[in-house]
Protein backbone atom coordinates (compact mmCIF):
# COMPACT_ATOMS: atom_id res chain seq x y z
CA UNK A 1 0.00 0.00 0.00
CA UNK A 2 2.98 2.22 0.92
CA UNK A 3 4.93 1.72 -2.73
CA UNK A 4 1.25 2.81 -4.39
CA UNK A 5 0.64 5.78 -2.52
CA UNK A 6 4.11 6.67 -2.71
CA UNK A 7 4.53 5.84 -6.43
CA UNK A 8 0.59 8.05 -6.93
CA UNK A 9 -0.99 4.83 -8.09
CA UNK A 10 -3.23 5.34 -5.22
CA UNK A 11 -5.04 8.65 -4.25
CA UNK A 12 -4.36 8.05 -0.36
CA UNK A 13 -1.67 10.17 -0.87
CA UNK A 14 -3.57 13.16 -1.12
CA UNK A 15 -5.32 12.52 2.41
CA UNK A 16 -1.57 12.82 3.69
CA UNK A 17 -0.27 16.07 2.06
CA UNK A 18 -1.38 18.48 5.17
CA UNK A 19 1.50 16.06 7.06
CA UNK A 20 3.83 15.95 4.29
CA UNK A 21 3.17 19.79 4.69
CA UNK A 22 4.31 20.13 8.25
CA UNK A 23 7.16 17.45 7.91
CA UNK A 24 8.84 19.87 4.66
CA UNK A 25 8.52 23.13 6.95
CA UNK A 26 9.77 21.63 10.16
CA UNK A 27 12.95 19.89 8.20
CA UNK A 28 13.46 22.73 5.78
CA UNK A 29 13.56 25.15 8.98
CA UNK A 30 15.82 22.99 10.41
CA UNK A 31 18.23 23.21 7.31
CA UNK A 32 17.68 26.78 7.62
CA UNK A 33 18.56 27.04 11.07
CA UNK A 34 22.83 25.71 10.10
CA UNK A 35 22.57 28.13 7.10
CA UNK A 36 21.97 31.08 8.77
CA UNK A 37 23.99 30.39 11.73
CA UNK A 38 21.34 29.92 14.41
CA UNK A 39 22.51 26.56 15.15
CA UNK A 40 26.27 25.60 14.45
CA UNK A 41 27.23 22.69 12.70
CA UNK A 42 30.17 20.28 14.53
CA UNK A 43 33.12 19.92 12.31
CA UNK A 44 35.82 17.61 12.12
CA UNK A 45 39.05 18.08 12.29
CA UNK A 46 39.53 15.56 8.79
CA UNK A 47 37.38 15.44 6.03
CA UNK A 48 33.57 14.25 5.93
CA UNK A 49 31.97 12.56 3.08
CA UNK A 50 28.17 11.87 3.45
CA UNK A 51 26.23 9.23 1.53
CA UNK A 52 22.47 9.89 2.37
CA UNK A 53 19.21 9.41 0.19
CA UNK A 54 16.80 11.88 -0.30
CA UNK A 55 14.15 9.25 0.06
CA UNK A 56 13.40 7.04 2.41
CA UNK A 57 15.79 3.67 2.21
CA UNK A 58 16.04 0.89 -0.10
CA UNK A 59 18.50 2.78 -2.77
CA UNK A 60 21.48 1.49 -2.57
CA UNK A 61 23.25 3.57 -0.25
CA UNK A 62 25.31 0.92 1.69
CA UNK A 63 27.29 -0.61 -1.37
CA UNK A 64 28.19 2.33 -2.50
CA UNK A 65 29.73 3.44 1.33
CA UNK A 66 31.86 0.02 0.48
CA UNK A 67 33.04 1.00 -2.47
CA UNK A 68 34.22 4.05 -1.61
CA UNK A 69 36.32 2.78 1.13
CA UNK A 70 37.49 0.09 -0.67
CA UNK A 71 38.46 1.74 -3.73
CA UNK A 72 40.05 4.75 -1.12
CA UNK A 73 41.93 2.05 0.78
CA UNK A 74 43.16 0.88 -2.57
CA UNK A 75 44.90 4.20 -3.29
CA UNK A 76 46.91 4.68 0.38
CA UNK A 77 43.95 7.18 1.87
CA UNK A 78 42.74 5.50 5.65
CA UNK A 79 38.97 6.12 5.82
CA UNK A 80 36.76 5.61 8.70
CA UNK A 81 32.79 4.59 8.40
CA UNK A 82 30.32 6.77 11.26
CA UNK A 83 26.47 5.24 11.21
CA UNK A 84 23.63 6.02 13.22
CA UNK A 85 22.92 2.19 13.69
CA UNK A 86 19.37 1.68 12.88
CA UNK A 87 18.31 -1.30 13.83
CA UNK A 88 20.64 -1.84 17.14
CA UNK A 89 20.93 -0.40 20.79
CA UNK A 90 24.12 -0.12 22.65
CA UNK A 91 24.45 -0.27 26.19
CA UNK A 92 26.59 2.93 25.61
CA UNK A 93 27.49 5.31 22.84
CA UNK A 94 29.49 6.12 21.08
CA UNK A 95 30.40 2.26 20.29
CA UNK A 96 33.73 1.22 18.14
CA UNK A 97 32.79 -2.25 16.18
CA UNK A 98 34.99 -5.03 16.88
CA UNK A 99 34.77 -8.74 15.60
CA UNK A 100 32.62 -9.23 18.62
CA UNK A 101 30.30 -6.60 18.04
CA UNK A 102 26.82 -7.62 17.17
CA UNK A 103 23.70 -6.62 14.79
CA UNK A 104 22.15 -6.09 18.01
CA UNK A 105 24.58 -3.54 19.17
CA UNK A 106 25.32 -2.04 16.29
CA UNK A 107 23.07 -2.52 13.90
CA UNK A 108 22.74 -4.70 10.54
CA UNK A 109 24.35 -1.75 7.88
CA UNK A 110 27.66 -1.04 10.05
CA UNK A 111 28.31 -4.63 10.98
CA UNK A 112 28.55 -5.41 7.43
CA UNK A 113 30.46 -2.41 6.09
CA UNK A 114 32.97 -2.97 9.19
CA UNK A 115 33.15 -6.89 8.31
CA UNK A 116 33.03 -6.64 4.33
CA UNK A 117 36.26 -3.47 4.29
CA UNK A 118 37.92 -4.04 7.88
CA UNK A 119 38.15 -0.55 8.13
CA UNK A 120 37.12 1.22 11.19
CA UNK A 121 33.71 1.89 12.25
CA UNK A 122 31.75 3.63 14.84
CA UNK A 123 28.15 4.05 15.63
CA UNK A 124 26.14 6.79 17.89
CA UNK A 125 22.90 8.71 17.65
CA UNK A 126 24.42 11.80 17.38
CA UNK A 127 26.81 11.27 14.17
CA UNK A 128 29.77 14.02 15.84
CA UNK A 129 30.67 11.41 18.87
CA UNK A 130 30.85 8.35 16.69
CA UNK A 131 33.71 10.55 14.36
CA UNK A 132 35.27 11.67 17.45
CA UNK A 133 35.73 7.90 18.79
CA UNK A 134 37.09 7.01 15.37
CA UNK A 135 39.55 10.15 15.45
CA UNK A 136 40.19 9.53 19.33
CA UNK A 137 41.30 5.19 18.42
CA UNK A 138 42.29 5.31 14.95
CA UNK A 139 44.45 7.58 12.46
CA UNK A 140 41.53 7.69 9.51
CA UNK A 141 42.60 10.52 6.92
CA UNK A 142 38.61 10.76 6.26
CA UNK A 143 35.73 9.91 7.74
CA UNK A 144 32.43 8.79 5.28
CA UNK A 145 28.97 8.69 7.03
CA UNK A 146 26.89 6.12 6.05
CA UNK A 147 23.43 7.78 5.83
CA UNK A 148 23.02 11.44 7.50
CA UNK A 149 22.27 13.60 5.02
CA UNK A 150 19.57 15.54 6.86
CA UNK A 151 22.15 15.21 9.64
CA UNK A 152 23.27 19.13 9.42
CA UNK A 153 24.72 19.00 13.39
CA UNK A 154 27.69 17.28 11.43
CA UNK A 155 29.65 19.36 9.07
CA UNK A 156 30.43 17.91 5.93
CA UNK A 157 33.02 18.63 2.67
CA UNK A 158 31.28 16.68 0.17
CA UNK A 159 27.75 15.22 -0.47
CA UNK A 160 26.87 12.80 -2.17
CA UNK A 161 23.29 11.05 -2.88
CA UNK A 162 22.20 7.44 -3.70
CA UNK A 163 18.90 7.28 -6.32
CA UNK A 164 17.11 4.55 -6.84
CA UNK A 165 17.10 4.66 -10.74
CA UNK A 166 13.44 2.85 -11.34
CA UNK A 167 11.59 4.91 -8.85
CA UNK A 168 13.37 8.06 -8.47
CA UNK A 169 11.17 10.06 -6.23
CA UNK A 170 7.71 8.93 -6.69
CA UNK A 171 5.04 11.46 -6.76
CA UNK A 172 7.90 13.78 -5.39
CA UNK A 173 6.42 14.33 -1.98
CA UNK A 174 7.37 14.60 1.60
CA UNK A 175 7.04 11.70 4.20
CA UNK A 176 4.51 10.49 4.67
CA UNK A 177 2.37 11.47 1.63
CA UNK A 178 5.64 10.53 -0.63
CA UNK A 179 9.16 9.25 0.17
CA UNK A 180 10.93 12.31 -0.28
CA UNK A 181 13.55 13.33 3.25
CA UNK A 182 14.02 16.63 1.47
CA UNK A 183 12.58 17.62 -1.94
CA UNK A 184 14.45 16.86 -5.83
CA UNK A 185 15.94 20.58 -6.03
CA UNK A 186 18.18 19.52 -3.01
CA UNK A 187 20.17 17.58 -5.57
CA UNK A 188 21.56 21.32 -7.02
CA UNK A 189 23.77 21.59 -3.57
CA UNK A 190 25.24 18.16 -3.52
CA UNK A 191 28.49 16.86 -4.78
CA UNK A 192 27.65 13.78 -6.67
CA UNK A 193 24.45 12.01 -7.84
CA UNK A 194 24.60 8.14 -7.93
CA UNK A 195 21.45 6.21 -9.57
CA UNK A 196 21.05 2.44 -8.75
CA UNK A 197 19.48 0.88 -11.64
CA UNK A 198 17.31 2.66 -14.29
CA UNK A 199 18.60 5.37 -16.59
CA UNK A 200 21.32 7.79 -15.28
CA UNK A 201 19.96 11.62 -16.35
CA UNK A 202 22.98 14.32 -17.43
CA UNK A 203 26.06 14.76 -14.51
CA UNK A 204 24.37 11.82 -12.65
CA UNK A 205 26.62 8.65 -12.27
CA UNK A 206 25.08 5.47 -13.62
CA UNK A 207 25.70 2.08 -11.40
CA UNK A 208 24.67 -1.65 -11.10
CA UNK A 209 24.89 -3.74 -8.57
CA UNK A 210 26.48 -6.63 -9.53
CA UNK A 211 25.69 -9.99 -7.68
CA UNK A 212 28.53 -12.87 -7.10
CA UNK A 213 28.21 -16.54 -6.07
CA UNK A 214 26.00 -17.50 -3.27
CA UNK A 215 27.75 -18.05 0.06
CA UNK A 216 26.89 -20.50 2.49
CA UNK A 217 26.24 -19.06 6.29
CA UNK A 218 27.98 -22.20 7.50
CA UNK A 219 30.62 -23.50 5.48
CA UNK A 220 31.67 -20.13 2.80
CA UNK A 221 31.15 -22.72 0.08
CA UNK A 222 30.42 -20.22 -3.01
CA UNK A 223 27.98 -21.63 -5.72
CA UNK A 224 25.94 -20.14 -8.74
CA UNK A 225 22.45 -19.02 -7.37
CA UNK A 226 21.23 -21.21 -10.36
CA UNK A 227 22.16 -24.56 -9.31
CA UNK A 228 20.67 -24.08 -5.41
CA UNK A 229 17.76 -26.38 -5.77
CA UNK A 230 14.42 -25.26 -4.05
CA UNK A 231 14.64 -21.65 -3.20
CA UNK A 232 13.23 -19.57 -1.06
CA UNK A 233 14.01 -15.77 -0.68
CA UNK A 234 13.82 -13.49 2.36
CA UNK A 235 14.99 -10.02 2.20
CA UNK A 236 14.74 -7.42 5.19
CA UNK A 237 15.85 -4.21 3.48
CA UNK A 238 14.64 -1.15 2.41
CA UNK A 239 13.11 -2.87 -1.63
CA UNK A 240 12.82 -6.31 -1.10
CA UNK A 241 11.33 -6.88 -4.70
CA UNK A 242 14.79 -5.39 -5.75
CA UNK A 243 16.40 -8.09 -3.96
CA UNK A 244 14.03 -11.16 -5.55
CA UNK A 245 14.12 -9.55 -9.32
CA UNK A 246 17.93 -9.64 -8.68
CA UNK A 247 17.52 -13.50 -8.01
CA UNK A 248 15.77 -13.86 -10.70
CA UNK A 249 17.91 -12.26 -13.14
CA UNK A 250 20.86 -14.82 -12.05
CA UNK A 251 18.13 -17.72 -12.92
CA UNK A 252 17.29 -18.77 -9.67
CA UNK A 253 13.75 -19.74 -9.78
CA UNK A 254 12.27 -19.07 -6.72
CA UNK A 255 9.61 -21.21 -4.60
CA UNK A 256 8.44 -18.49 -2.68
CA UNK A 257 9.35 -14.71 -1.44
CA UNK A 258 9.78 -13.76 2.13
CA UNK A 259 9.77 -9.62 2.25
CA UNK A 260 10.81 -8.47 5.70
CA UNK A 261 11.05 -4.76 7.25
CA UNK A 262 13.99 -2.86 6.84
CA UNK A 263 16.35 -3.50 9.79
CA UNK A 264 14.18 -6.27 11.58
CA UNK A 265 16.09 -8.12 14.38
CA UNK A 266 15.76 -11.99 13.24
CA UNK A 267 15.37 -15.19 15.23
CA UNK A 268 16.40 -19.03 14.53
CA UNK A 269 12.88 -19.91 15.25
CA UNK A 270 11.46 -17.49 12.20
CA UNK A 271 14.12 -17.55 9.68
CA UNK A 272 13.60 -21.50 10.02
CA UNK A 273 10.01 -21.70 9.78
CA UNK A 274 10.47 -20.24 5.75
CA UNK A 275 11.85 -23.33 4.71
CA UNK A 276 10.82 -26.69 4.54
CA UNK A 277 12.81 -29.75 4.33
CA UNK A 278 13.98 -30.07 0.65
CA UNK A 279 14.36 -26.36 0.33
CA UNK A 280 17.24 -23.65 0.35
CA UNK A 281 16.90 -20.15 2.17
CA UNK A 282 18.63 -17.43 0.30
CA UNK A 283 18.68 -14.05 1.70
CA UNK A 284 20.54 -10.69 0.90
CA UNK A 285 24.16 -9.79 2.69
CA UNK A 286 22.52 -7.65 5.42
CA UNK A 287 20.47 -10.31 6.70
CA UNK A 288 23.20 -13.00 6.53
CA UNK A 289 24.94 -10.88 8.97
CA UNK A 290 22.48 -10.68 12.02
CA UNK A 291 21.44 -14.73 11.26
CA UNK A 292 25.40 -16.22 10.79
CA UNK A 293 25.54 -16.70 14.39
CA UNK A 294 22.39 -19.33 14.50
CA UNK A 295 23.01 -20.09 10.61
CA UNK A 296 21.50 -23.90 9.20
CA UNK A 297 23.65 -25.94 6.56
CA UNK A 298 20.64 -24.71 4.00
CA UNK A 299 21.03 -21.25 4.32
CA UNK A 300 22.52 -18.67 1.49
CA UNK A 301 23.42 -15.67 1.05
CA UNK A 302 23.66 -13.61 -2.63
CA UNK A 303 26.50 -10.54 -1.86
CA UNK A 304 26.52 -7.71 -4.26
CA UNK A 305 28.71 -5.01 -5.44
CA UNK A 306 28.73 -1.84 -6.45
CA UNK A 307 29.91 -1.20 -9.85
CA UNK A 308 30.25 2.51 -11.21
CA UNK A 309 30.32 3.17 -14.95
CA UNK A 310 31.82 6.00 -17.10
CA UNK A 311 34.55 8.28 -16.26
CA UNK A 312 32.74 10.58 -13.20
CA UNK A 313 33.69 8.15 -10.81
CA UNK A 314 37.62 8.38 -11.23
CA UNK A 315 37.17 11.57 -11.29
CA UNK A 316 34.92 11.86 -7.50
CA UNK A 317 37.88 9.46 -5.79
CA UNK A 318 40.59 12.30 -7.19
CA UNK A 319 38.45 14.92 -5.25
CA UNK A 320 38.56 13.11 -2.16
CA UNK A 321 41.85 11.95 -2.54
CA UNK A 322 42.84 15.50 -2.94
CA UNK A 323 40.74 15.98 0.41
CA UNK A 324 42.07 13.98 2.49
CA UNK A 325 45.49 15.47 1.58
CA UNK A 326 47.12 12.75 -0.72
CA UNK A 327 47.64 8.90 -1.11
CA UNK A 328 49.78 6.74 -3.36
CA UNK A 329 48.05 8.53 -6.43
CA UNK A 330 47.85 5.18 -7.70
CA UNK A 331 44.18 3.96 -10.23
CA UNK A 332 43.69 0.37 -9.04
CA UNK A 333 43.42 -2.02 -11.95
CA UNK A 334 39.67 -2.87 -12.99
Amino acid sequence: MIARIWSGESLLWLLLLPLSWLYGLVSGLIRLSYKVGLKRAWRAPVPVVVVGNLTAGGNGKTPVVIWLVEQLTQRGIRVGVVSRGYGGKAERYPLLLTGQTTTAQAGDEPVLIFQRTGAPVAVSPVRSEAVQALLSQTDVQMVITDDGLQHYALARDKEIVVIDGVRRFGNGWWLPAGPMRERASRLKSVDAVIVNGGTAQAGEIPMQLRPGLAVNLLTGERRDVAELPGLVAMAGIGHPPRFFSTLEACGARLLNRVPLADHQALSLSQVAGFTVPGQTLIMTEKDAVKCRSFARDNWWYLPVDAELQGEQPERLLQELIALAGGGNGVSPAH
